[in-house]
């Protein structure tokens, strides 16, 4: 990945890893055995060939995660709608077919769906933020703001939520908002920037007009909480993106916990010629 789209995530869902295939596959079978289990009524197996309706939509549910992991979306689409024609007040495959257009990149559908799963089920926090990385990608700011609070409100355990709200904050230009809800955010997960999660739960794509200065605010961050190793690695990332007041960090009271690390000082002391500072090196 280029230093440019370096920490721009690209807006993922991982619905079908194996595992979640395999659980589906085991109700469907599951579902499938009671369906062939042994009438009580006349003591004879009742071998049925069709499967029960709760297992055929198991099965489609099923078949489209395993094409949104393929990448196949449209396909993932057909396959999701299918369920919505028997279950229409179904906010999960709802949100489901809204992370599909999301992906390809009609944001119109995108959002009518979010917002329709959102209508069916008014505590579904996935959709409610998932709509608010629409808001993001459309740089209304504001408004994704509102909805990712509304989603922390209803899922306040949940890491990446934070880090959504986060990024609206510092796209907004509210920097002390921002650093507080990023730090909230690695209280919960101290990884929250390195992966993607699980789950109906997109990650809005992280590109910011100022990243330099964004990699410095997550260097802070993971530097009050004692992680030098991260907050090194984001330095790093401030550094060549050509954040200008790098070796503000020298005296920054937020950096002190691991401002003599070597990691740290390593990437200090090769500041480029563009860094402003009264100093070039950490005086140890």
């Amino acid at each position: 990945m280029g230093r440019s789209t370096l920490f721009a995530v690209s807006l993922a869902l991982l619905l079908a890893s194996s595992s979640s295939a395999q659980q589906s596959l085991r109700s469907i079978s599951a579902r499938m055995q009671s369906d062939t289990a042994e009438n009580p009524s006349t003591g004879v197996s009742a071998q049925t060939t069709v499967p029960s309706p709760a297992a055929q939509r198991d099965l489609l549910e099923m078949r489209g995660d395993i094409l949104m992991a393929r990448k196949e979306f449209p396909s993932a689409i057909t396959m999701y709608s299918q369920i919505l024609l028997v279950e229409p007040k179904n906010a999960e495959v709802m949100n489901k077919i809204g992370v599909a257009y999301q992906q390809i990149g009609d944001l119109e559908r995108s959002g009518r769906f979010y917002k329709k799963a959102m209508r069916a089920n008014k505590d579904f926090a996935s959709a409610v933020n998932n709509y608010g990385t629409i808001e993001y990608e459309k740089k209304h700011y504001g408004k994704a703001i509102s909805l990712y609070k509304k989603a922390v409100a209803l899922r306040p355990e949940m890491a990446t939520l934070y880090s959504n709200l986060g990024y609206a904050y510092f796209c907004n230009k509210e920097y002390p908002e921002a650093m507080t809800t990023f730090e909230k955010a690695l209280a919960l997960d101290p990884t929250v920037f390195d992966h993607k999660p699980n789950g109906g739960t997109v990650v809005q794509q992280r590109s910011t007009p100022d990243p330099g200065l964004f990699y410095f605010f997550v260097a802070k961050s993971y530097a009050q909480r004692g992680d030098a190793d991260r907050a090194a690695h984001y330095l790093k990332l401030a550094r060549d993106d050509g954040y200008p007041n790098l070796l503000s960090a020298q005296t920054d009271p937020g950096f002190a916990k691991v401002i003599k690390d070597p990691g740290v000082q390593e990437v200090l002391h090769v500041a480029p010629a563009y860094a402003t500072t009264s100093k070039k090196t950490i005086q140890n």
